[in-house]
């Protein structure tokens, strides 16, 4: 039985580790496209660019999610101190990663209120 529920969470995190990835596809895929059809016509007008920038963050930071709770499913089913041990270290880099990116982006979101006059 408990073969059974490795498998199925071992399958459960590859299909979330795919989401991951389609996610940020996507996300880069929206990004590029912003960026190619507002940024650029506009000479690289920074308010453009900055949203060009939020929409990648964003997806980024969806997708460090989803992979984070692969990471998780992987090691609830096995867990060794070795396996606890990296995902630790792997949740902990990835959230110091996110935190980062949500920093960053709301900061260019305040940047793009103040330079619209809504504070």
């Amino acid at each position: 039985m408990m073969e059974y529920v490795r498998t199925a969470a071992e399958f459960v995190a590859y299909v979330i580790e795919g989401v991951a990835v389609l996610v940020i596809a996507i996300g880069t895929g929206q990004a590029l496209w912003h960026y190619f059809t507002r940024a650029v016509p506009k000479q690289c007008e920074h308010r453009e660019m900055a949203r060009s920038r939020m929409k990648l963050g964003d997806s980024l930071s969806l997708g460090l999610e989803f992979l984070i709770g692969a990471d998780v499913l992987k090691t609830a089913v096995a867990p060794s101190w070795t396996a606890i041990g990296h995902l630790a270290a792997i949740v902990g880099l990835r959230t110091v990663l996110n935190f980062f990116l949500m920093r960053e982006l709301e900061h260019e979101e305040r940047s793009i209120a103040a330079r619209d006059g809504r504070n």
